[in-house]
């Protein structure tokens, strides 16, 4: 597919790290022109545009968007990527960690939006994935503030496709299952037993495995894509069957 994204422009927010940065790779490699927006983007893909933005500050945001228009004078393609983590159920956190969940899932979406929408309005082939993820499909233990910020990312992913549709800009989600990331990495490195907890991880997913950030970034790629012109308000699963198949267990060898 290299070539399918030539003359376009493309912002991927937490574009330094994991899926981030599969995403980053990906596009360009389709011939897109990518800026990496990260509170670190050192680490992005050579030969993208790295901007050092914080998603949770509305200035910093704004900057960022601004200086890629300077660069390049356009926006097509908004990758709502950046977010963190957060562990525990209903109880186990505070206020304070609500907030500060909530305010880079959901509100960073928003704001980095929000600040590219008079552009991807002047766009051919404006569109938004924002990053969502199984959690907001399945109930996962010990993920309620987590699962509570992926839903709202859900949610919001269908309202803005009914906003924007007739302005010519198409939003759709992408929910990944749980994937091989930096993140994931550290919740494994804290376990008691790191090596049984990834077992449990990629057991629970039907194929078995956990999901690599290159296949999130192949369904990103579709789903911003001009060739997917017909595709909006939706999400796609990349969770190896997590959500919607209910397989036997395996026979017992022997």
């Amino acid at each position: 597919m290299s070539g399918e994204y030539d003359g376009l422009v493309a912002v991927v927010t937490g574009g330094g790290s994991g899926i981030g940065a599969a995403i980053v790779a990906e596009l360009a490699a389709r011939g897109a022109r990518v800026a990496a927006f990260d509170l670190d983007p050192s680490a992005a893909p050579d030969g993208v545009l790295l901007v050092k933005v914080d998603v949770g500050d509305d200035a910093s945001v704004r900057a960022g968007v601004e200086a890629v228009v300077a660069e390049w004078g356009r926006l097509d393609v908004l990758v709502n990527n950046a977010g963190i983590g957060a562990q525990g159920d209903i109880a186990a956190n505070g206020d304070d960690e609500w907030r500060r969940v909530l305010d880079v899932n959901v509100l960073g979406i928003v704001r980095v939006t929000r600040a590219a929408l008079p552009h991807l309005r002047q766009s051919p082939a404006a569109a938004v994935v924002n990053t969502g993820s199984i959690a907001a499909t399945a109930g996962l233990p010990q993920r309620a503030l987590y699962s509570a910020s992926k839903g709202a990312v859900l949610a919001l992913t269908k309202a803005m496709a009914a906003d924007h549709l007739r302005e010519g800009i198409r939003v759709n989600c992408v929910n990944p299952g749980t994937a091989d990331t930096p993140w994931v990495g550290r919740l494994l490195d804290s376990a008691d037993d790191p090596a049984a907890e990834r077992a449990a991880l990629e057991a629970r997913q039907p194929h078995g495995r956990l999901v690599s950030a290159d296949e999130v970034a192949t369904a990103v790629a579709y789903l911003a894509s001009p060739r997917s012109g017909s595709t909006t308000g939706t999400a796609i699963a990349v969770d190896g069957g997590m959500n919607d198949l209910r397989l036997r267990p395996p026979a017992a060898s022997g």
